[in-house]
């Protein structure tokens, strides 16, 4: 018998089987269904039939199987897959055995029929996921009461039905009296245990159509829609201070803190979320300071008007993206031959609007709102760069002093700032001085001793600013490392005239000879000034006698044109040339 031949590669006995369109379906997806025009189901992928459960699928409009709010999009999907030349793509929810699950569906024609195809993926963990993160974005992690984000939307949405209404309404903060002291002396799972409670008494305080949000430590801010006459606000703030009047139970330990409200009204106040915040807390403020365990409306007459503030807040920030903060230097020079020694850095903001904003403005609201450690860490790094090329200027060695904030010296990372300063210049430490005055070191003598150490570990030089102002504890300059003292403009003005000034001069800088240390004389605006305190041994003055605060590119011409020659006597003049 003959052997037959092969089959050529293209006989259909050695063709693939057809795969049918439900059989197909079987491999596509988390559900499948074969549809109508309409959307009648014609065939459903076993998949699918196990998701719905005993539900039989076929015969059935895929629409009613979504939920109510999502049959309107899902049928005009039908609609729109009849038609388009690529598969339509739409999210809905469908009823699985009992519960609504977020499906993906691609709907699309069956090629040469005019059925349609739609293949839907489950999307129940990821709609989870990203419930999750909006709720993280949204709330806050320890009491899952809104944060300050949400806290914005939630009072504009407010503000909008109030204008609509004509109603009114009033915003609260409530700030824990003596929370610190949980911290610091039973430690933060303890305290947070506290915050925890302390928000659980308070949301039940409220009513639901109220909103509650933890805003950052101790405090916590209330949105009350309709509350805005004297007795609604008696009633309110009276149930949220009594709500934190009795004992938190935490662990074995027994903890009574109480509370200071603060309260701002729409639209009687401000008519702008941001502003009933910082009016709210500024009466928090005053509760606070005129004895705690209270509660205040703002006043303007008791509160002061703090709206410029919170504006030149705001521009505290864009300043900071606009470059306009500045350094300046004043001269602090030798008191027998007014040459230049060393320049104090001082900061300033050029606004383009309001001009040179002065100091006392702006550096009080840095410090409270944080910003002081972003402007102290770039003031240091500048200065340190810049007494790089003073001293190439000056062809001599010159050193540089800047004043450290309250905030700056009791963050955390100001060690890490110091060190960051100090390689990014390739200064040597002993090149810089860190005024510090004497509130800031006196409020933690334990951690100033500390901190102060490891600053004179750097062989940076630390100087008393304003010596003589604040507490005046001779204790801390045997305690700390100090190197230098500045006396400060109060004692000097009225020099020589006044024995009481003269004295304090006297015995300071007797008391600084013992203790080998530095003093520099603030303020010295005239030659009586300049030579009591050089006749009394004071080395080094500041003032605007032997220069004023300047730019940079002042100071350099003063150090390269040997200006302060200028100022010397004739005697001394000559003695140079």
């Amino acid at each position: 018998m003959r052997a037959s031949s092969p089959a050529a590669p293209n006989d259909p006995r050695h063709a693939a089987p057809a795969v049918s369109p439900d059989g197909y379906m079987e491999a596509v997806g988390d559900v499948a269904f074969r549809l109508d025009p309409s959307g009648l189901i014609h065939h459903a992928s076993q998949r699918a039939q196990r998701a719905f459960g005993t539900q039989v699928l076929a015969g059935t409009v895929l629409t009613t199987l979504a939920v109510d709010v999502d049959q309107a999009a899902l049928r005009n999907a039908l609609v729109d897959a009849g038609t388009a030349s690529d598969p339509v793509l739409v999210e809905v929810r469908l009823r699985c055995a009992g519960k609504d699950v977020w499906f993906e569906l691609r709907i699309g024609l069956l090629p040469g029929s005019h059925e349609l195809l739609a293949v839907g993926r489950d999307m129940s963990v990821q709609r989870a996921t990203e419930q999750r993160l909006r709720h993280m974005a949204t709330h806050d992690a320890l009491t899952e009461l809104p944060n300050r984000l949400l806290l914005s939307d939630r009072i504009r949405m407010v503000i909008a039905n109030a204008r609509r209404s004509g109603q009114g309404f009033c915003v609260a903060t409530i700030g824990l009296d003596g929370f610190k002291k949980v911290n610091d002396g039973l430690g933060h799972p303890v305290g947070d245990a506290v915050l925890r409670q302390a928000s659980s008494r308070l949301r039940k305080t409220l009513r639901d159509s109220d909103t509650l949000a933890r805003v950052g430590g101790d405090e916590f801010v209330a949105v009350l829609p309709g509350t805005f006459t004297p007795d609604q606000i008696k009633l309110v703030s009276g149930r949220l201070l009594a709500a934190l009047q009795s004992a938190f139970e935490v662990d074995g330990h027994t903890v009574y803190l109480g509370a200071s409200v603060g309260v701002s009204i729409y639209p009687d106040h401000a008519e702008d979320e941001i502003r009933l915040i910082a009016l709210a807390d500024a009466a928090m403020g005053r509760a606070k300071e005129t004895g705690k365990g209270r509660a205040v409306v703002y006043s303007v007459r008791e509160n002061g008007p703090p709206q410029h503030d919170i504006s030149l807040e705001a521009a505290m920030f864009q300043a900071v993206r606009e470059g306009e903060f500045l350094l300046y230097y004043q001269p602090i020079v030798s008191s027998r031959t007014r040459q230049i020694e060393g320049f104090e850095t001082l900061m300033r903001w050029k606004h383009p609007t309001l001009g040179m904003v002065p100091p006392v403005r702006f550096i009080p609201i840095a410090e409270t709102n944080g910003l002081i450690n972003l402007l102290g860490a770039w003031a240091l790094k500048a200065a340190l760069v810049q007494l790089r090329q003073f001293e190439e200027v000056a062809k001599r060695d010159l050193y540089i002093s800047v004043n450290i904030s309250p905030r700056q010296f009791r963050n955390d990372r100001f060690l890490s700032v110091l060190d960051d300063a100090l390689a990014f210049s390739g200064a040597p430490g002993d090149k810089l001085v860190l005024e510090i005055t004497e509130g800031t070191l006196m409020v933690d003598p334990a951690h100033a001793e500390a901190i102060l150490g490891k600053m004179a570990e750097r062989n940076a030089r630390i100087a008393i600013d304003d010596f003589g102002t604040g507490y005046s504890s001779l204790a801390y300059l045997k305690r700390f490392p100090i190197s230098v003292l500045k006396i400060d403009r109060a004692f000097i003005k009225d020099l020589p005239a006044s024995t009481k000034d003269a004295a304090i001069c006297n015995a300071v800088l007797d008391l600084a000879k013992h203790l080998d240390l530095s003093v520099v004389a603030e303020g010295v605006e005239t030659e009586e000034q300049l030579a009591y305190v050089e006749s009394r041994g004071c080395d080094y003055v500041q003032g605007y006698l032997t220069g004023k605060p300047m730019p940079a590119h002042v100071a350099m011409a003063a150090l390269k044109e040997n200006l302060y020659t200028e100022l010397l006597p004739d005697e001394l003049r000559a003695g140079l040339t």
